[in-house]
């Protein structure tokens, strides 16, 4: 696949036309629970955790259009019998790009009941089962500049003599989501735990097209998303953190998977001031279209990014830090820039009667 294809194909994605898989994704993950899987709602060592994620990709292409992703979500912990948990939350998130401003904003309700499954306190099993409800809004903004795939020549220019796609007939729309989700964690010890969680967002697949002559139908394709990792104590005061995120929705997959190296601070029983580092690898498969007049349907998959994270935690305050470096072929475009995220957690603990020692997230 060359170059030039490579970018009209990504510039077919930041039009937001003919896309089934255009869901936001942050390289720290484990520092926005609530868009993994919504069986993450409440699970954490404190009662109340507020979380901020902002993510600029593709600046490099796309200068000042470039993508910009804005998260904030609140979850809070409510005890259940001697036990259990029951988690509620909500979260809000916006994305933003191309020329014609393609985004979509979501506000999300998230619920999980977590249920011992054995053990106690210091070591015990835990099942969680999830569920979310959003509201979310589509737009592209109006311009008579409007420049789509099939409009391009071989060499990705537009060739005005193509006609044009049907006249999009709604550039703002509101379409309902919901999604489901499961979790497990161990605790081995409070020095050591693991996790495993499958989720399923656009359970209900929405219509998502511009159009509204009833010639398209764009159902947002369901994404399967599963994710494991813990930490592991290698030496007093030194953990291993590793984590992998797997993802399929229609033809689109990505897996990202790597570890991080967490130091604590001082003499601490519980472990609450760390700071780590971490390199994380992303690999996509993708499917492109292309157009019935111009280019050929191809299959690909490609090394996409190696991500390197950090992360400071002092009690209450986490603040993580990661750049994607690009590895694929659209690193000759993007003029050697990569991806940057910021994520702020800040949780609220307060007294507690009785605790279980969740995984950090």
């Amino acid at each position: 696949m060359t170059l030039k294809r490579i970018l009209f194909s990504f510039m077919f994605v930041a039009l937001g036309a003919g896309i089934h898989a255009q869901d936001i994704h942050f390289s720290q993950f484990y520092m926005s629970p609530l868009n993994l899987n919504p069986a993450l709602t409440g699970v954490m060592n404190c009662n109340t955790r507020l979380v901020g994620n902002y993510r600029n990709q593709w600046a490099g292409i796309l200068g000042g259009n470039a993508y910009n992703t804005y998260s904030v979500s609140y979850d809070q912990k409510v005890a259940v019998g001697r036990t259990d948990y029951f988690g509620i939350g909500g979260s809000l998130w916006s994305d933003v790009a191309g020329q014609l401003s393609f985004g979509t904003t979501q506000g999300r309700l998230s619920f999980a009941y977590s249920k011992k499954m054995g053990g106690y306190r210091d070591k015990a099993n835990y099942l969680s089962i999830g569920a979310d409800a959003a509201v979310s809004q589509r737009r592209i903004k109006q311009s008579a500049n409007q420049i789509w795939p099939g409009q391009h020549d071989g060499d990705g220019l537009q060739d005005p003599n193509i006609p044009a796609p049907p006249v999009i007939g709604d550039f703002d729309f509101i379409y309902a989501d919901l999604a489901i989700g499961l979790l497990w964690f161990s605790i081995l010890d409070k020095n050591n735990n693991f996790y495993g969680g499958l989720a399923l967002h656009h359970v209900n697949q929405p219509d998502v097209t511009f159009t509204t002559d009833g010639s398209t139908v764009e159902p947002l394709y369901s994404r399967l998303t599963f994710h494991a990792g813990g930490q592991f104590m290698v030496k007093r005061g030194t953990y291993l953190v590793p984590g992998v995120v797997f993802m399929k929705q229609g033809e689109q997959v990505e897996l990202n998977l790597g570890t991080s190296v967490r130091f604590a601070m001082g003499n601490q029983r519980v472990v609450t001031q760390s700071w780590e580092v971490g390199v994380w690898y992303r690999h996509g498969r993708g499917f492109d279209p292309g157009s019935d007049t111009v280019l050929p349907s191809v299959n690909f998959t490609h090394s996409d990014a190696l991500i390197f994270s950090t992360r400071f935690d002092y009690d209450q305050f986490g603040l993580g830090f990661s750049y994607d470096y690009n590895i694929s072929q659209l690193r000759q475009g993007a003029a050697g820039n990569g991806s940057f995220e910021f994520s702020i957690n800040y949780y609220i603990c307060g007294p507690e009667k009785r605790a279980v020692y969740c995984p950090r997230f």
